[in-house]
């Protein structure tokens, strides 16, 4: 009898458990895609229909683990000359097996499909509120974008827990690994999780007008990465950014033990705010032949000079601080006023 009563125990604490599991792990639902603990589910977030009656969606993907833990959300291409943010996604969807991961990864590849269907950074049906990275989080009954942010921006605001927006130089630059947080302690710490590399972390200590902002005010985490850009979209290079970004998206999922396995971190984390140098004047734009991304110079170095049809220099541009160089313009035809360089004027080791 007595061994009888101490099996029945074993099984009453044996069923607790796995009441407890389900409960902890649910089914996520992010618009109309559901995914069940230890699946993986697409469907999108609908917006609304064109005149010809296409749809207006944002595409999801939701892997789901079998036990409890945080909502990584990722976002790629809120740009649509960005399609960094798309081959990180499909790397991870590969990559992420959802019978070991630990919470929820949920990955959005285009936020702003209009755009990314015209290869454009903002979307061409929408004169009114053209670039969506300034104008979370949108409205309901805005325009066209502001609606598409405010589909994204909802679902966002109650399933995530960290987000990440993904950027690029676009069609009009390349960028290194770099970062804007909004340096509370939190967010910090998720860029500091993008490890190896991801040293270049500039403050946006106000977000305004994007996801990191929305997360921001309701007390969450995101930050903005960004990596890639036209002169990164050869076959070698274009795998190369997408390797380098989900390598540290799989660097995040184990720093918050969401997968198993040991975090990895840079060692020369730097603070510093960023500073976009424009074009004097138009031109060829000539960057110094030696200039290398992310390595400190000292204020008043040239960076690069800009000339006319025969050669003549025209303008300079230096170093407004000591700092380094994180985005380089891509095209050497300029016009005055247009980006040149993205400049990180560096304030001092970040711990």
């Amino acid at each position: 009898m007595a061994k009888a009563s101490a099996k029945s125990k074993t099984s009453a604490k044996s069923k607790t458990d796995n009441s407890k599991t389900e409960t902890t792990m649910k089914t996520v639902t992010v618009g109309t895609a559901k995914a069940k603990p230890g699946t993986i589910a697409f469907g999108a977030i609908p917006v609304t229909k064109l005149a010809g009656g296409s749809p207006v969606e944002i595409p999801v993907a939701i892997i789901n683990g079998t036990k409890p833990g945080k909502v990584l959300w990722v976002d790629g291409a809120i740009h649509g000359d960005e399609p960094e943010g798309p081959l990180c996604c499909q790397i991870l969807l590969r990559e992420v097996d959802p019978a070991k991961l630990a919470g929820t990864l949920v990955l959005v590849p285009v936020i702003n499909v209009p755009a990314f269907e015209a290869a454009n950074r903002g979307n061409p049906l929408d004169t009114f509120s053209f670039d969506a990275n300034r104008i979370y989080p949108g409205r309901p009954n805005g325009y066209l974008t502001e609606r598409i942010c405010w589909a994204h921006a909802e679902w966002l605001k109650k399933t995530a827990d960290l987000e990440i927006s993904i950027h690029s130089g676009g069609a009009h630059s390349y960028l290194a690994e770099a970062m804007f947080i909004d340096e509370r302690p939190e967010s910090v710490e998720l860029g500091t999780a993008m490890g190896p590399g991801w040293g270049c972390i500039m403050s946006s200590p106000n977000p305004k007008g994007n996801p990191m902002a929305v997360m921001a005010e309701i007390g969450k985490t995101g930050i903005t990465v960004e990596l890639g850009g036209r002169s990164a979209t050869s076959p070698s290079a274009f795998a190369k950014v997408g390797r380098t970004l989900a390598d540290a998206i799989l660097n995040v999922l184990k720093h918050y033990k969401m997968l198993p396995g040991k975090a990895a971190y840079d060692q020369n984390r730097t603070r510093g705010m960023q500073e976009a140098l424009l074009a004097p004047a138009s031109g060829i734009y000539l960057p110094e032949p030696d200039i290398k991304f992310l390595t400190m110079m000292k204020a008043g170095t040239r960076i690069a000079r800009i000339v006319d049809l025969f050669g003549n220099e025209l303008a300079e541009l230096k170093a407004p601080a000591d700092g380094m160089i994180f985005g380089l313009r891509a095209l050497p035809n300029v016009t005055t006023g247009e980006w040149c360089c993205f400049f990180n004027k560096v304030q001092g080791k970040r711990e």
